[in-house]
Order: C-alpha cells, then structure tokens, then sequence
C-alpha cells in the first residue's frame, strides 16, 4: 500500500511542476515525461500485480517516447525561430 501512495505523491509532484507557470518550455516538458513515467510504473505495477500480460505498458511506452519527440521537436524549432525556449518572449499570433 505504501507503494501507491508513493507513486500518487510523485504523480501530483509531477502535476504542480507542470502547473505552476514555469519560465522555459525544457522543465515543462520534464515535468510532462515525469508523470508519463511515474504512471508507467504504476501501469506497470498493476499489471504485474493481476499476472496479466504485459503486451500494454510496451504500447505505452512506444506512445511515451513519440510524445516525447514531438515536445523535442517543437523545442528546437522554438529555439531556432526566437532564439530560447522562454514562454514570454514569443506571442501566439506571430506562427
């Protein structure tokens, strides 16, 4: 039982980092890879707990790490169109 409560405290960590207006796009995305891993391990944690199979957790880890390129490319072309990743310097209007 202390396992899920672990894993629920590093879950709501991982959400008020995402939430609490940070600066620069890299924590964001951090923080976002953060909670996709902290539920990994508590899919994962599940699964092996019933003796199911495990066929799921590979699926979403496959769909982890393609949410996790696609926030790396918008990373670079953000730095490459204004120069840093900061959320203030740019506007939503500018495309």
């Amino acid at each position: 039982m202390s396992m899920w409560l672990y894993l629920f405290v590093l879950y709501f960590c991982g959400i008020w980092t995402f939430s609490s207006g940070r600066k620069h796009l890299l924590v964001t995305l951090l923080s976002l890879e953060f909670v996709v891993l902290v539920l990994y391990l508590s899919v994962y944690f599940y699964l092996c707990g019933f003796n199911y199979s495990l066929f799921f957790v590979v699926y979403f880890l496959i769909f982890s790490v393609c949410e996790g390129s696609l926030g790396l490319s918008i990373l670079v072309s953000m730095i490459r169109s204004h120069g840093n990743d900061y959320f203030r310097s740019y506007s939503v209007l500018q495309c």
